[in-house]
């Protein structure tokens, strides 16, 4: 099944049913619903190659990891990544993974950037003082966060969990059982997530005059 076949099933010029597929805003919502209805049918993909081209998109999303966050240890990094990596399948899009030094990182982001090699990327681990959102808004390169990086959130995109509210929660807990002496096994506290945690842990305490 190519375009030409699936344009004529649909009776529609090859243009058209390109646009479709590729999300031209001028191509009505009824005609792009129909035309992916149909290419689904009949089992139509289109050439990654021939859309890059024509879009002049890489249709890849990246992902640079400094070497000091050792993320790719971590269980919830990679249920993330594998949860990131089924979406961009969906739409059609490939990851691209870099695990760099930690002084690579802003050579990585410039080269991605320099050579189109990823439409966006996914920042992980942000630390409380981070500058790869500068590095990445100088570069024009779309970015999201997992995390935050505090003071920008109003400026940056960003997703994620309350980790102060999770763990004053979780101290709360173990408060309430009649546990008075608590430790808190917590990440590198220069870590936005980290600092947060150990915000809600004191804040657990100190709502009930503990120290």
């Amino acid at each position: 099944m190519n375009l030409k076949e699936l344009s004529q099933a649909l009776e529609l010029s090859q243009t058209t049913v390109s646009r479709a597929l590729n999300g031209y805003p001028e191509v009505s919502a009824e005609t792009r619903s129909r035309v992916e209805e149909m290419a689904r049918k009949l089992g139509y993909a289109p050439n990654q190659q021939a859309r890059r081209l024509a879009t002049g998109r890489s249709m890849s999303i990246g992902h640079v990891i400094p070497r000091s966050l050792h993320e790719m240890m971590n269980p919830v990094f990679m249920e993330f990544i594998a949860g990131a990596g089924e979406t961009y399948s969906r739409h059609g899009y490939d990851m691209i993974i870099s695990v760099v030094e930690d002084q690579n990182v802003e050579a990585a982001y410039r080269e991605i950037a320099s050579r189109k090699k990823a439409d966006a990327v996914m920042v992980h681990g942000p630390r409380s003082r981070d500058g790869r959102p500068a590095i990445l808004k100088e570069l024009g390169l779309p970015f999201l966060i997992h995390g935050r990086v505090p003071g920008l959130e109003n400026e940056t995109s960003w997703i994620d969990v309350n980790n102060g509210r999770a763990f004053e929660r979780a101290t709360n807990l173990l408060l309430d059982l009649g546990h008075r002496r608590i430790a808190l096994l917590n990440g590198l506290e220069d870590m936005d997530f980290a600092a947060r945690r150990r915000a809600g842990f004191e804040k657990a305490h100190s709502d009930r005059d503990l120290q």
